[in-house]
């Protein structure tokens, strides 16, 4: 809104509540306490949810990586056993060579 269209409605309130009983300035204080009451708890639930969800999603991420290692580990290990397996392979294959070179 325009500054000359903001200011005649402010001004207009303030005479309007200056013009209010104390009773009605009293009720509206209170529905401003309570209003304001609202918002401070919502504002902490919401907190509380972000919280909550911040905390389950490095639960989450932590499990994901543990998950990766032990996988990464099978996979070292299953490859470890192929090498070996190989290795074995090969010395036996040179054996039998050298066997038949022999006789």
């Amino acid at each position: 809104m325009k500054k000359s269209i903001v200011l005649p409605l402010a001004l207009a309130a303030a005479f309007g509540l200056a013009a209010c009983s104390e009773k009605t300035q009293d009720s509206m204080a209170n529905d401003m306490d309570n209003a304001a009451a609202d918002a401070n708890a919502t504002m902490g639930e919401a907190a509380s949810d972000v919280d909550a969800a911040t905390d389950q999603a490095v639960t989450s991420a932590e499990n994901a990586a543990d998950r990766t290692g032990a996988a990464l580990d099978r996979a070292g290990d299953a490859t470890a056993n192929a090498a070996d397996r190989a290795a074995d392979a090969t010395g036996n294959a040179l054996t039998a060579a050298g066997n038949s070179i022999r006789d």
